[in-house]
């Protein structure tokens, strides 16, 4: 038990420091809100009025770039130690990462064909 103590001590030396961070941003921060600090930022994207609606909306392309984002990064956590360890694990190993790839293959090429990746 006493090799698990530096854990536990820096778990908790970690969440009183997350849970003073709040606390101490809502007593010492700035109450005066105006419009611009109410209003949603969604990383300097101005968000589009819709006629038949009374709120205003994101576009949605924003979040498709960044999902495709997400699964490229995703992609290469997995691939990167598939790649080291290769010579290891055969053609199990193999195999799986045939079918990973051709699984997002072919999730790319929907996107690909539906306009996803142009740029306009």
């Amino acid at each position: 038990m006493e090799l698990y103590l530096p854990v536990l001590v820096l778990a908790a030396i970690a969440g009183a420091f997350a849970v003073g961070s709040v606390l101490m941003s809502s007593v010492v921060g700035p109450k005066r809100y105006n419009r611009a600090r109410l209003d949603s930022y969604e990383c300097g994207i101005e968000p589009v009025s819709d006629p038949g609606r009374n709120n205003r909306t994101i576009p949605v392309r924003y979040y498709t770039v960044a999902m495709t984002f997400i699964i490229f990064d995703v992609e290469i956590m997995f691939l990167v130690p598939w790649a080291v360890h290769f010579d290891q694990l055969g053609t199990f190993g193999y195999l799986a990462a045939v079918l990973f790839v051709l699984n997002l293959s072919i999730a790319y090429a929907y996107e690909w064909r539906r306009g996803g990746l142009d740029w306009d």
